[in-house]
C-alpha cells in the first residue's frame, strides 16, 4: 500500500468521526508517519498533548496536541495476521478512534473494554 493511500485511509477514518465529536476537538493535529520512535517499534498510533478532561484556564497558548499514526508497524501486523486490505482499513479506523479517545481523556483501560485496543 502506498503512502498516498494509506494517508486516505487514515483521513475516511477521521471523516468517520460523528460531527457531534469532531466538533469538540480542540487544537489538535493529526499526522501519518512511516515509523514509530525506536524505543516503540510497534506502535500503531500516539496521542501527545493535554487532554481536553485536564485543560484548565491555563491552557491557552500552546503548540496543538499530536495524533500521529504510524504506517509501517500497522502494514506489519495486518500481513503478519494475513490481513488483506480491510483488515488495514479496521486497523486504520481503531487506531484513530483510539488516540482521538485519549484526546476526549479516555484511558487504555477502558479503550480496551470498549474493544479499541
Amino acid at each position: 500500500m502506498s503512502r498516498e493511500e494509506f494517508e486516505d485511509l487514515v483521513s475516511r477514518a477521521l471523516d468517520r468521526i460523528p460531527p457531534e465529536l469532531t466538533r469538540l476537538m480542540d487544537n489538535v493535529a493529526v499526522f501519518v508517519e512511516d515509523e514509530p520512535p525506536p524505543e516503540e517499534p510497534e506502535l500503531l498510533g500516539l496521542y501527545e498533548g493535554t487532554p481536553l478532561t485536564e485543560r484548565g484556564e491555563w491552557y491557552a497558548g500552546v503548540l496543538p496536541d499530536r495524533i500521529s499514526v504510524y504506517m509501517g508497524p500497522t502494514l506489519r501486523m495486518c500481513a503478519r495476521e494475513g490481513g488483506d486490505r480491510e483488515a488495514v482499513v479496521e486497523e486504520v479506523e481503531i487506531t484513530v478512534v483510539h488516540e482521538i479517545a485519549h484526546h476526549f481523556g479516555i484511558d487504555d483501560e477502558r479503550l480496551h473494554a470498549l474493544g479499541y485496543a
